[in-house]
């Protein structure tokens, strides 16, 4: 058990990577904060934080499920607040919550863009600020954003939800610099084209097969979750690139 005890908040866990990532942490032990905005189906997308946190307890685990709007610095303050007062501590943050409206840029509505910049940015920058205290306290943690290959190829009718990722690459690097004397790491996990509710619902014809699934990068989240910033701090990691330090995605 890698993470026995530890405690990890997971945004956008409601589906696709950050359900796969909340389930990977707690089947290593750690107690897990469930954190979306979805709390009832019947949405284009399946999946709420309850059966996440559901699917958890069902194999053994401690979960929490709080309804989080990551956008709202009120929520996330609350998120962190509620989280400390079950468990204590905050040992992990996995920054996942993320939207993508795709479309040429002459064709999308300013609230668009700028939604896609509060849930992927804003979110990750909030629930950053809101967990850091405690960790920096501690002189302990481990902060985990998801970029994704659209952060730095260029992806046609993606190019809002590229620079929002090409952004938290950018966040991940200057943070882990300034973070490193309370040793805390800070890393991104950088999915290619990922075989997720959401993503399927803008391609329902595409053929899946050659895609990669979430629950690898579960895997890769439990890898960079057991590190600190002696070991692995600063990096925003490809699957491949994972593969070469080491991560065993068979684990």
């Amino acid at each position: 058990m890698k993470l026995e005890g530890k405690v990890a908040i997971v945004t956008g866990a409601s589906r696709g990577i950050g359900k796969a990532i909340a389930i990977a942490l707690a089947t290593e032990g750690a107690h897990i904060v469930v954190a979306a905005r979805t709390e009832q189906e019947g949405g284009p997308l399946p999946g709420t934080i309850y059966k996440t946190a559901d699917a958890i307890r069902a194999l053994g685990g401690k979960a929490l499920a709080i309804r989080t709007d990551v956008t709202k610095e009120d929520e996330v303050i609350e998120l962190a607040e509620r989280t400390l007062k079950e468990f204590g501590v905050i040992d992990i943050l996995v920054n996942n919550a993320g939207i993508d409206f795709p479309g040429i840029v002459l064709d999308v509505p300013i609230k668009r863009w700028d939604l896609i910049m509060a849930v992927n940015l804003r979110g990750t920058f909030l629930c950053t600020k809101a967990v850091l205290p405690t960790m920096v306290k501690r002189r302990s943690g481990s902060i985990i954003n998801l970029s994704s290959v659209a952060g730095t190829r260029l992806i046609l009718l993606d190019l809002a939800y590229g620079v929002s990722k090409a952004a938290i690459e950018r966040f991940t690097f200057g943070l882990a610099e300034e973070l490193k004397e309370y040793n805390i790491a800070v890393n991104a996990l950088c999915p290619s084209i990922t075989d997720t509710e959401g993503v399927a619902l803008w391609m329902p014809s595409k053929d899946k097969s050659g895609w990669q699934k979430p629950e690898m990068w579960g895997r890769y989240a439990i890898f960079l979750a057991t590190k600190d910033a002696r070991s692995l701090t600063g990096r925003v990691l490809s699957a491949e690139e994972l593969v070469e330090l080491g991560a065993d995605t068979d684990s």
